[in-house]
């Protein structure tokens, strides 16, 4: 019920919007997929993305070898000896799990990398849409890749091309879509790169089952 009160309103904002004054969108996902900086910039965040993944990975091995070494000498030592090794291991693997939240996590170091080197891109993009509005005369610009749910648009109000234009990149034909941007600038506490100790147990899952799972058609 929400959601289709909010589409409506979106709808009524629209119509309204275009009885009082000239209004466009754009795609600036697929603004960004055009641009050969953003392409470069996501080879970069792979390759660092990469380098902290291989690190977190080493560290996990680390502890993996702390615990192999403790059962294998476990019948030799005394409980005391017992409880201090793993009270070592245990601190040595929450270490581990805190370093990867620290790169991969919400606001991690991931995250500001990614905004040091697709920020000024995401600018260069903001400049270009201004002076396309100001020369256009609009005064309103959506962005179809936003949160704003377009449920239908004319293309004659699509400006995108003339972004692109205004950024040196129109072609003789109608651009067509490059690589997709990724949510560049959002990161899922709960959604942290596989490593270690945790990427041998989803393994392990997944050999377990007998089928893959079924994914679900998208309605768009």
């Amino acid at each position: 019920m929400k959601k289709f009160l909010f589409i409506f309103l979106a709808g009524f904002f629209l119509s309204t919007v275009s009885q009082a004054q000239k209004f466009g969108y754009i795609d600036s996902n697929f603004i960004l997929s055009k641009m050969p900086a953003y392409a470069k910039a996501q080879v970069e965040l792979d390759k660092q993305s990469a380098a902290w993944q291989k690190e977190i990975e080493g560290m996990y091995q680390a502890v993996e070898k702390m615990k192999e070494d403790y059962k294998a000498e476990e019948v030799l030592l005394t409980e005391e000896m017992k409880k201090k090794r793993q009270a070592e291991i245990s601190r040595k693997e929450n270490e581990v799990r805190e370093y990867q939240r620290k790169v991969f996590g919400f606001e991690g170091m991931m995250f500001k990398r990614r905004q040091d080197l697709i920020r000024p891109i995401q600018d260069e993009v903001f400049t270009a849409v201004e002076k396309v509005a100001k020369a256009r005369g609009l005064q309103t610009v959506f962005d179809k890749s936003g949160d704003l749910i377009m449920i239908y648009t004319n293309p004659v109000h699509d400006y995108t091309e003339y972004v692109l234009e205004e950024l040196g990149l129109a072609t003789d034909k109608q651009n067509v879509p490059g690589k997709q941007p990724t949510d560049a600038l959002v990161d899922d506490p709960n959604s942290l790169p596989e490593t270690g100790i945790e990427n041998e147990e989803n393994q392990t899952q997944q050999t377990k089952q007998k089928t893959p799972p079924t994914k679900k058609k998208s309605n768009n």
